[in-house]
């Protein structure tokens, strides 16, 4: 029996059909095997810590493993450039942080462009770091630091865990809104600046919260403010320095990301599970004692926090003079 062509052109439709609906069911039915997540830093950092309390929080919700894979190297180039290259399936990811936003910055080549290469999922914690000086520096508050280093110019030294370290730019920032000249001393980490702080070698810090608060609970150093743009919880009783320095905010944010063109309903699908993890009591108990918050809002909302923090950073690395690589 001969069929016309319209019946051949209406079975044709219905057979693309029929192949299309089991992709359409396997997104929807994401995932269906281990998710990797991969991170710039070696395990035990920051970074690591929360990447594996978000990918342990995503399996139970989820049902499937998110498996933590560190792959460091080059200030986290070498983990987003295994990302980029991936398929855009939802089963590699990204545990974006600062440095993907200080990176254009600080390097003249890099094989990708972060903004365009990789797609924003969700944010998960935000860092704040706290301004610290040596017990015998005068001046008690913000402003009365700012007046001391004003009357002392290129006078005091500014350390630092290294050259464009969030910290370190977190400093720069600081000398840049202030109108102060501080010099800058990078250490190989922050142990070893936090000794010489304690010892009175180097005068000021900008440093992580958890990194520092034994020094401060301790007397061995004077705490003057966070860098957030509200107060920490883990020390309740420090202003901000936006308060003394309006717009001031200095923070290291991580969250997740995947490879552009991963399907919108797996990206939809991974903030909403995000979301909901850091949105636990439990969970942001944990945030706290990394000394961070959680970050909840929509994969458009931490775009523009990436892209924001892009540029800013950029306009400080200028400022500090940094070279880039």
């Amino acid at each position: 029996m001969k069929l016309r062509r319209r019946e051949l052109l209406s079975l044709g439709g219905a057979a693309a059909i029929g192949v299309a609906l089991p992709r359409a069911a396997s997104a929807s039915d994401y995932p269906n095997r281990p998710v990797r997540v991969l991170v710039g830093y070696p395990a035990g950092g920051a970074a690591d810590t929360a990447a594996r309390l978000i990918a342990q929080r995503l399996s139970q919700r989820l049902g499937q493993q998110f498996i933590v894979d560190n792959r460091s190297g080059a200030n986290t180039s070498v983990a987003t450039e295994a990302v980029v290259q991936a398929a855009p399936d939802g089963y590699t990811l990204l545990m974006v942080t600062t440095s993907n936003a200080t990176n254009p910055g600080m390097y003249r080549h890099l094989n990708y462009d972060f903004l365009h290469d990789i797609a924003p999922i969700a944010g998960v914690i935000r860092v704040g770091q706290v301004m610290e000086v040596n017990p015998a520096v005068p001046g008690k508050t913000v402003p009365e630091f700012i007046a001391y280093a004003k009357a002392n110019p290129g006078k005091i030294n500014m350390a630092s865990g290294g050259i464009g370290s969030t910290p370190h730019l977190a400093g720069e920032l600081f000398k840049m809104m202030a109108g102060i000249d501080l010099v800058h001393v990078p250490y190989h980490g922050d142990a070893p600046a936090l000794i010489d702080m304690a010892g009175g070698r180097v005068q000021v810090m900008f440093d992580l919260i958890s990194a520092s608060i034994g020094f401060i609970k301790s007397g061995k150093l004077r705490a003057l403010a966070v860098t957030g743009a509200t107060r920490s919880p883990a020390l309740p009783d420090l202003p901000t320095i936006a308060d003394f320095l309006p717009g001031y905010e200095a923070t290291s944010f991580q969250g997740l990301g995947a490879p552009k063109n991963t399907p919108q309903n797996i990206v939809d699908k991974l903030n909403r599970e995000t979301n909901a993890a850091v949105a636990d009591t439990i969970f942001e108990a944990r945030l706290a004692d990394l000394g961070g918050v959680g970050i909840k809002g929509s994969p458009a909302e931490f775009a523009k926090l990436i892209a924001a923090e892009t540029d800013k950073w950029s306009e400080v690395i200028k400022f500090a003079g940094i070279a880039p690589q």
